[in-house]
């Protein structure tokens, strides 16, 4: 079982990270992705990668740090080339919900990311919120250039999951999919191909039912493949074969 997604360079993961580590390995997990979102964020990353060999990490800025954190595609690759166990692009994209940061700045970030990512052929961890037309209309502009997408804590209508997947994306679930009023998007990711999905916590947000309102951790994964499993109507430990493969067929071939 791999957590794809989480941030263990905030509180009150970064803490408590012998104990978070531990506790992730009691559930049967054996990598966590730990996801950059600021220059100061990706600092942090660079030590926790080598706190534990199943710590993975990222190069990225968010959407909401984009007008502060002005990053290019040449950093983010030189980042890539000097560390091994960094292993994606992200956390980018575009977030038109909070507006933290100017569209023009979160476009022209996005496409940094982008580019960096197809350069160094490495996956793209892209957000999304409230800005699904813009978001394919970016990523539709690279198709032909081999962009390997991964639509983190996946939450948007099934016709951009369709758009979507004509650029062979995969999406991952968070806890959201846990939520009873859910219901559209367990829709989503019913319909959505096997060989397309992953999991994440996203932790320590989005807490899963039945853990719901606390902070989260890579450990409560566990109700997420549950109900994941569920959706997709096969076994939990077929659903963690599955999603493990696509893990390591996206990040590490």
């Amino acid at each position: 079982m791999i957590d794809s997604h989480c941030h263990l360079d905030h509180e009150p993961l970064f803490s408590d990270l012998p104990n978070v580590i531990q506790r992730s390995k009691d559930v049967g997990i054996e990598k966590l992705l730990t996801i950059s979102t600021s220059f100061e964020s990706f600092s942090r990353i660079k030590d926790l990668i080598n706190i534990d060999e199943m710590i993975y990490g990222t190069i990225g800025i968010h959407p909401h740090e984009s007008s502060k954190d002005i990053i290019t595609s040449k950093e983010i690759i030189k980042n890539l080339n000097e560390n091994i166990k960094i292993i994606g692009v992200g956390e980018t994209g575009l977030d038109f919900y909070y507006n933290n940061s100017e569209k023009e700045k979160q476009i022209s970030s996005f496409k940094e990311h982008i580019e960096a990512s197809i350069d160094a052929n490495k996956p793209l961890i892209v957000h999304s919120r409230e800005a699904e037309k813009e978001t394919f209309e970016i990523l539709n502009h690279y198709k032909n250039q081999n962009i390997k997408i991964l639509m983190h804590c996946f939450t948007g209508s099934k016709e951009f999951s369709e758009k979507l997947l004509t650029l062979n994306s995969f999406f991952s679930a968070s806890g959201i999919i846990t939520f009873k009023n859910s219901i559209d998007l367990q829709e989503t990711f019913k319909s959505l191909p096997l060989n397309n999905v992953l999991i994440e916590t996203d932790s320590p947000f989005l807490a899963p039912v039945p853990n719901r309102g606390k902070k989260n951790e890579p450990s409560f994964i566990d109700f997420t493949a549950q109900k994941l499993a569920e959706v997709k109507d096969i076994s939990k430990n077929d659903l963690i074969t599955i999603t493990t493969d696509n893990f390591n067929n996206l990040f590490f071939k």
